[in-house]
C-alpha cells in the first residue's frame, strides 16, 4: 500500500509500506493492505511505518489521516 505524510512545507514520505501504526485521538491502530476506508483525528506521538528498508518512524503534533483504495495519507501540522 501506499503512505503519504504530508505536511505544511513539504510530502515529509511517499512510498510502498507493509503497515503503518498511527495515533489515533482514541488511541494506537494499524492499517494494513487491504484495510477498510476511514478517516481519524490524531494525537501526539509516532506514525511508525514498515517498509522494505525496515522501520521508520515520524514523530507528529498532530493531524488527521484518510485511509482508502490501499492509500493512507497522513497530514500533520
Amino acid at each position: 500500500m501506499i503512505l503519504k505524510i504530508i505536511s505544511p512545507e513539504r510530502v515529509l514520505y511517499q512510498g510502498d509500506v507493509e503497515s503503518v501504526t498511527l495515533p489515533g485521538a482514541l488511541g494506537l491502530f494499524m492499517v494494513l493492505k487491504d484495510h477498510a476506508p476511514l478517516a481519524s483525528a490524531l494525537a501526539p506521538g509516532e506514525v511508525v511505518y514498515v517498509e522494505a528498508g525496515g522501520e521508520r518512524t515520524v514523530s507528529i503534533e498532530r493531524g488527521v489521516v484518510e485511509v482508502r483504495n490501499n492509500e493512507v495519507i497522513v497530514c500533520i501540522s
